[in-house]
């Protein structure tokens, strides 16, 4: 706990089932933050508003087979009466989210995240949580807890929602709205699979199995975001999902976290920390954001293109209607920037006018600085809609010199060169391109390492579990608690797939860990992809691959005509006749000395050999190792 010469002592902790006065979240708005009522599940059939289906993506009908690499060495054996965190992803990536509560028998899981590839993961989609942890556990999942809508938090709901046998989800209206659309992209007619528990307001109080879930009010760059409070007799985790502390102009935050002090203890915060390392962050508040976009639209003397994530509908919503106010079209582009901008709308979020929003085909009809065009690509993705823009690939949008282009986004880590040479591409093409390093057209949905510092203090957490972020981010956070004077043994940075376990106000660290090994879609394969397939990706995409294939003769043993080469990635044959000429005759050699017309050959110690001679002579040449592939063909 923090030490009381630093910050006022807590309150004294109660029992799990005491009411506690004080209201557990406040804002400027004076939002209430508790109320007695229990909110009740909602049958099959969500009470969101339907959204339409449209195009199908290719993962229809995938088949799921996830082979998990066993990493425990003994049984994982635990007390029931003991509460256990278990992450299965986000505490060494950004991304992947999924964390599982344990106690008594019952499972509640928060997130169900995607992960897109790294750089050293050719053609991999994107990756998911393993949740082989709970193959025979299916039946004690009493529900999904899902904190907001970005795919980093539902992206994998689709595949593991369907392993799980469809238990029952928890969220706000755009979450539940964004993760059927998700369903029915990935299987037609799996939406109606969907059990939900609607979260009206942060009010509402439900109870799933032995656990007691509360919400409190969160501020972050997606509509319906919530936190989540998850109360057991051995402790109350409070999780904030992604947040952020919004600040007014005078740099004071408008966000109160306070009344969560009054909760029982232990308190265990679990806190985002990607902004453990932003020590200077910028104090553009929303408002001063939108002033910037909204005189960028006005004073544009071509068509305006913002580039920016799909998921900010709130902001797209500010242009749209500020767009109307002036007089002007927007067109949409880009397939998740128009689904979300649909289900906002059949929710109420965004109000205007039909005629306001055009097809992208039809902005030729109108004046261009009377034309605003919102799309994605914004992180420079090869076959998004800003770098087809950029490349004179789009069918109805070619870049002019007056036009406006703004980057209302973010840099995602590890985008960095690809988004600067996006952003060199469109300078070359037009004389107004406007980003966060000329003027403030974006703020962060994120914490900075000031606002982890003051939940802190205002939550006054018994433990504290830096959560969502990369491990050096994570540690980062931790040193932030301890200069606060936060107890270091009271803060635990966890892997992927440690075992947290906590009971009467004391917390241990099990020894084993459960398997997290990624399970990398690919196409419409869920988890068939494994280490030896990519390892010879990796190959492939280094130094390229060899093709040997060689006809013999089946009772001469002798070579029919000469050894055929291929080459991919490695050497243009045409060009290389003397390097291609001696290997053939290597192939030869080899041939010549491994066979013999009277013995029965071992026709794959013959290709080992060729591989492994014509990989020596290929390096020796040219010192790259291509993946060489012999082909012997007996006739």
């Amino acid at each position: 706990m923090l030490n009381k010469t630093n910050l006022p002592a807590h309150p004294a902790g109660g029992s799990p089932n005491r009411q506690t006065k004080p209201p557990l979240h406040t804002r400027s708005s004076a939002r209430p933050a508790y109320a007695k009522t229990e909110a009740k599940p909602l049958p099959a059939k969500d009470q969101s508003a339907p959204i339409k289906n449209r195009d199908r993506s290719r993962m229809n009908h995938a088949q799921i087979k996830i082979k998990p690499t066993v990493i425990q060495t003994k049984p994982i054996i635990h007390s029931k009466d003991t509460l256990r965190i278990i992450p299965l992803g986000g505490q060494e990536e950004v991304g992947r989210n999924m964390t599982l509560f344990e106690y008594d028998g019952d499972i509640v899981i928060l997130d169900m995240g995607m992960m897109f590839p790294e750089e050293d993961m050719p053609g991999i989609d994107y990756i998911i949580p393993n949740i082989s942890y709970l193959k025979g556990k299916e039946k004690q999942v009493r529900g999904v807890i899902l904190s907001h809508g970005h795919l980093d938090h539902i992206g994998a709901a689709p595949l593991l929602l369907k392993q799980l046998g469809y238990p029952v989800v928890v969220g706000r209206d755009m979450t539940i709205a964004m993760v059927k659309k998700k369903m029915e992209d990935f299987d037609k007619g799996s939406a109606e699979n969907l059990k939900t528990i609607r979260v009206g307001s942060v009010t509402d109080k439900i109870t799933l199995g032995k656990f007691r879930i509360e919400f409190f009010e969160v501020e972050h760059s997606i509509m319906d975001a919530v936190g989540v409070i998850i109360r057991t007799p051995h402790g109350t985790v409070i999780h904030p999902g992604d947040w952020t502390m919004e600040k007014d102009p005078t740099g004071k935050s408008l966000t109160d976290y306070t009344g969560l002090s009054a909760l029982p203890s232990p308190r265990i915060l679990m806190l985002e920390s990607l902004g453990a390392i932003v020590t200077n962050p910028s104090r553009t508040t929303e408002e001063e954001m939108y002033a910037n976009l909204e005189k960028l639209i006005d004073d544009a003397p071509g068509k305006i293109i913002i580039g920016t994530f799909s998921s900010q509908i709130r902001r797209i919503g500010h242009i749209l209607e500020y767009a109307e106010q002036i007089g002007k079209k927007v067109a949409l582009d880009g397939y998740s920037m128009k689904m979300n901008v649909e289900i906002a709308k059949e929710l109420g979020y965004i109000k205007m006018h039909k005629t306001t929003l055009i097809p992208v085909s039809d902005i030729s009809k109108y004046p261009k600085n009377k034309i605003v065009i919102i799309c994605t690509g914004a992180q420079g993705e090869g076959n998004a809609v800003l770098s087809r823009i950029v490349n004179g690939e789009h069918r109805h949008i070619q870049i002019q010199k007056d036009d406006t282009i703004i980057f209302s986004s973010s840099i995602i880590p590890g985008n960095e060169r690809t988004i600067q040479r996006l952003k060199d591409n469109l300078y070359r093409k037009c004389d107004n391109v406007i980003h966060s390093d000329i003027l403030d057209v974006h703020t962060s949905g994120h914490c900075s390492a000031l606002d982890i510092q003051n939940i802190m203090r205002q939550v006054q957490p018994d433990f504290f579990l830096p959560v969502y972020a990369n491990h050096y981010m994570l540690k980062e956070a931790e040193k932030l608690a301890i200069r606060i004077g936060f107890r270091r043994d009271n803060i635990f940075v966890l892997d992927n797939g440690n075992i947290l376990e906590i009971q009467n106000n004391k917390a241990k660290l099990l020894p084993n860990k459960v398997d997290t090994s990624y399970v990398m879609v690919d196409g419409l394969g869920v988890g068939d992809i494994g280490q030896v397939v990519l390892r010879d990706r990796q190959l492939l995409a280094q130094d390229g691959m060899f093709v040997i294939t060689v006809i013999i003769d089946s009772k001469t043993k002798k070579i029919i005509g000469k050894p055929q080469v291929t080459s991919r990635g490695f050497i243009f044959v045409k060009e290389n006749f003397d390097l291609v000429n001696a290997t053939k005759k290597k192939v030869e050699e080899i041939v010549e000395k491994k066979t013999s017309p009277d013995t029965s050959i071992n026709w794959d110690y013959v290709k080992n050999n060729i591989r492994e001679t014509v990989g020596s002579f290929l390096y020796s040449k040219t010192q790259r190792r291509p993946m060489v592939l012999p082909v012997v063909i007996e006739v």
